[in-house]
């Protein structure tokens, strides 16, 4: 959410910036224009309403005045006086209810700004490597299969009965492949707990809609989630940053206390797994899915520090599995509603021959916190302004599984077991 005071102040920054989204690049002045003269119509009868509940009060005082000097003519007039505003500022707190609810809805559904080193572009072809964050060589793999055909051929990935109780973009796993499951989101969670000190977190999965709103996913992108009911829904997260991020929702934090940095391992569900076509088969797109989550919670200071720390977190994971992988920085096309900057992580797959993505970074600057309500205080008790937070993937699990899959198939059709999670599958070297 945007800070109304900030766009009257700086009106041609704000349409710089909001531009600078390629979406907006030709409706980001009407855009402003539209914010603007509903904050102008707010303000105007905000300052109409002060003057008459000013002239009704003093109006008040003048009555008992007026019986005193037992003037009733007086009286009487200030009296219908002070019932005809009553009745106009009760008209004019309607209004002004209306347009709080259209300044805000008008708010609602514009992103994030852009950082100012987010690269501009139009798609994900401008995005822009980091080489300095590249990792390890794409895996030699002789007639390398993808991820489908190996766990179908080890007969514990299903998905053509997933289809027959869900439908399409579900699986059953079973067996080794479950536990393997298991087992990537096992040592995800003890690598970000130890090394780096976030704590895990057992959250919701089902939530309200304001926790949506407070994390951008609502109202501009309903139709990407599930609900479970019509009226005052719960809904499932498309992924636990919901629930971690607005664990702080309506809260004034503690400077000293931040960062505050958490972990989760929960499913997720997504309605819109993706373009149509894309992905059709395999576990990359699907309407269920298990993630290990990382959220942080900081102040303004800290957050472009954090935002690395985080990234450095996420591939952890992946150095540790020795897959390579390397990382981009999302242009401005190509970021998420509430993201100001974002690191993408691209793992390889020989399978598909490409490098896929595995987790994103986001960096939310305050643009979040001002959605749930959450500002940091001083050590003094005084207020300093809106947090800022932060999420990334650390990583997707099932996609972890998919390129261990790929990556790690040999010639008969087993699946080699990385060191790393050996300990978390009871000392088994081989899946086959």
């Amino acid at each position: 959410m945007h800070d109304i005071k900030a766009i009257r102040d700086d009106r041609d920054g704000f349409v710089k910036a909001l531009a600078r989204r390629p979406a907006y690049r030709d409706s980001a002045a009407a855009e402003a224009e539209k914010l603007l003269a509903a904050d102008r119509d707010l303000r105007d009868l905000l300052v109409r309403l002060q003057t008459m509940q000013a002239r009704r009060n003093e109006a008040s005082k003048l009555i008992g005045q007026a019986k005193q000097k037992k003037d009733e003519a007086q009286a009487s007039a200030l009296m219908a006086e002070v019932a005809g505003l009553k009745d106009d500022i009760q008209k004019d707190e309607g209004e002004q209810r209306e347009l709080e609810s259209k300044l805000r809805d008008l708010l609602a559904v514009l992103p994030n700004l852009p950082a100012a080193d987010a690269p501009d572009g139009a798609d994900e072809n401008a995005n822009l490597p980091v080489p300095a964050r590249a990792f390890g060589e794409p895996r030699k793999v002789a007639n390398p299969k993808q991820h489908f055909e190996l766990g179908e051929a080890l007969g514990q990935m299903d998905f053509e009965r997933a289809a027959k109780v869900s439908g399409a973009r579900f699986v059953y796993l079973k067996s080794d492949l479950a536990r393997l499951e298991r087992a990537i989101a096992g040592f995800m969670l003890d690598t970000h707990t130890e090394k780096f000190g976030y704590t895990e977190v057992s959250p919701p999965v089902l939530v309200k809609s304001a926790a949506l709103f407070g994390t951008g996913q609502l109202p501009k992108f309903q139709d990407d989630l599930f609900r479970t009911t019509q009226d005052d829904p719960f809904w499932l997260i498309p992924t636990s940053e919901v629930s971690l991020t607005n664990y702080a929702a309506d809260e004034i934090m503690n400077e000293a206390e931040l960062p505050l940095r958490f972990t989760a391992f929960t499913p997720c569900f997504r309605a819109e797994a993706g373009a149509a076509g894309k992905d059709t088969r395999g576990m990359i797109r699907m309407h269920q899915f298990s993630k290990v989550e990382l959220v942080s919670i900081t102040t303004p200071d800290q957050s472009d520090a954090e935002h690395e720390r985080m990234t450095d977190a996420a591939q952890e994971i992946l150095k540790k599995l020795d897959l390579a992988h390397r990382v981009v920085t999302l242009c401005t096309g190509d970021m998420g509603f509430s993201a100001r900057k974002t690191y993408d992580i691209e793992v390889w797959l020989p399978g598909q021959g490409a490098f896929r993505e595995i987790s994103s970074c986001s960096n939310c600057g305050e643009f979040q916190a001002r959605r749930m309500n959450t500002r940091f205080k001083g050590a003094e008790g005084k207020v300093k302004g809106p947090v800022h937070t932060l999420n990334g993937s650390g990583l997707a699990v099932g996609r972890t599984l998919v390129a261990i899959l790929e990556n790690y198939q040999q010639p008969d059709g087993s699946i080699a077991i990385p060191d790393a999670l050996q300990p978390y599958m009871n000392g088994k070297k081989k899946i086959g």
